[in-house]
């Protein structure tokens, strides 16, 4: 048994009945190397269990605690029921980027079962050249993208030679009442120790943001104050999907060229399309909008879960009309907010995430999830997530793309994630019914801002044609 922390705990108090707080994992896969083998469900679910010993936080279950007096437990080694985590799909003819686009879109609408490990599996058949994809549902309380992408490449065959697999797994017996009730009491008794020091870090970060001569802070109206806009609402339970997929060398040789970051370009782009949404939906696009973008504290690579990201709330320049002119704010933003973040103390939320009551926490967020009207802390979330650089395989056949998004957040209808994988830079935008026509309006307008991007660079505007990647 071990505790959830306040920052992985937190992000199950905010899931309410159209919030849904899982993230989700796509990887096509080509079976051209396994030759005439079946690889289907039941050959998927066999590597599987091959594999739980090095994927942990599949074995975890979720314990609340009595009277919700802590934040819940992870009990470490439960059982697993392959037959139910891991499911069989087959998506429409003619099974191309937006039928699998498509299926992603249902299988994110409904909820993880709290009562199981929470994740699921979707292994999914019928796309174009005899291709598959797994997606992989799995809760943010599990892991952020860092841990993510260090999970999903023990998954995957990342090093030569055979994998080691198990057959069989210990399981540990489900703590009593009890049990549960002295473990809080003993935990809270640490948490009211380690007040002092987290006293001290918040006041030493507001010391060194008062000393600094920067101003920081997104440049709005008044703080912490988004504009209204299109995306922000009561959302819908159900969500809709879309991907698209950018060469990454075309990224960094345009950033490069323009003294921009991976990071930087994301964000100009984002700021690029979501200026000409805005102006189609709204008829004007004249203040910044504001974006929360996680900044991780913890990128080891031995990390396969828990949360150590902080959401970094950052101006996106969607009132500049000139893409070169986006891309210096948006990068100049980007550095201020990192510069802020670091003088502040990058663990500051996390840790204060620990006090946190739950049962009010819950309460609090299931009103602001029904209530109408603008959402008063941000616009929509961005992430950028470098993702593995190695082809990676499953039992043996070959994981051509990787796509990634995260969840959408109370009133804020919109999440952009951009995970690069080889040499692709692989877009995904996850909506619900109710903030676009269609989501591939988003990935469509963010690949013709890096045209304009290119063009205004004096770059051509073809673009390099990633042959593994979808049509």
């Amino acid at each position: 048994m071990k505790r959830l922390s306040g920052w992985d705990a937190f992000l199950l108090y905010t899931e309410a009945p159209n919030v849904h707080m899982h993230t989700l994992k796509i990887a096509v896969i080509a079976l051209d190397d396994i030759g005439d083998r079946t690889f289907g469900v039941q050959e998927f679910r066999q590597v599987l269990h091959g594999r739980l010993y090095k994927l942990d936080p599949f074995r975890y279950q979720l314990v609340d605690i009595p009277f919700k007096f802590h934040h819940p437990m992870w009990r470490e080694h439960c059982d697993v029921d392959l037959e139910y985590h891991v499911r069989p799909w087959r998506v429409a003819a003619p099974g191309g980027r937006r039928e699998l686009d498509e299926a992603i879109g249902q299988i994110a609408s409904t909820p993880l079962d709290r009562s199981r490990p929470l994740w699921e599996m979707y292994f999914v058949e019928g796309l174009a050249n005899g291709r598959i994809a797994v997606v992989g549902k799995i809760h943010h309380a599990l892991a952020d993208g860092v841990a993510s992408a260090n999970l999903l490449a023990r998954g995957m065959d990342l090093q030569d030679g055979p994998q080691r697999d198990r057959d069989s797994y210990a399981t540990d017996p489900a703590p009593s009442r009890s049990e549960l009730v002295r473990s809080a009491f003993t935990d809270h008794l640490r948490q009211i120790g380690r007040l002092p020091g987290l006293i001290k870090y918040t006041a030493d970060g507001v010391g060194r943001v008062r000393r600094s001569n920067r101003k920081f802070g997104p440049k709005l109206t008044r703080p912490f104050t988004p504009p209204p806009s299109f995306m922000n609402h009561v959302l819908t339970p159900e969500r809709r999907f879309a991907t698209a997929t950018l060469a990454l060398a075309d990224v960094k040789s345009t950033g490069k060229m323009l003294g921009a970051t991976i990071n930087d370009m994301v964000l100009a782009m984002s700021s690029g399309a979501l200026r000409a949404l805005q102006l189609r939906y709204e008829g004007k696009a004249d203040h910044p909008l504001l974006a929360s973008v996680p900044m991780s504290f913890d990128f080891s690579p031995e990390r396969i879960s828990g949360n150590r990201f902080t959401g970094v709330l950052m101006a996106l320049p969607v009132d500049v009309d000139d893409p070169l002119e986006r891309v210096r704010r948006a990068s100049a933003d980007a550095a201020l907010a990192k510069e802020s973040n670091q003088l502040i103390g990058p663990e500051l939320v996390a840790r204060w995430a620990s006090y946190v009551p739950p049962a009010a926490v819950e309460a609090l967020f299931r009103r602001l999830s029904d209530k109408d009207g603008q959402n008063k802390v941000l616009n929509l979330n961005i992430s950028n997530v470098p993702g593995p650089r190695q082809q990676g395989k499953v039992g043996g056949a070959t994981v051509t793309e990787i796509y990634s998004v995260g969840p959408l957040t109370a009133a804020s209808g919109l999440n952009i994630t951009v995970w690069s994988y080889v040499d692709q830079l692989n877009i995904s935008v996850l909506t619900d019914t109710a903030t676009v026509d269609d989501p591939h309006e988003v990935t469509e307008a963010m690949v013709q801002e890096f045209r304009e991007i290119r063009r205004a660079a004096g770059i051509s505007d073809d673009l390099t044609v990633i042959e593994t990647a979808m049509a």
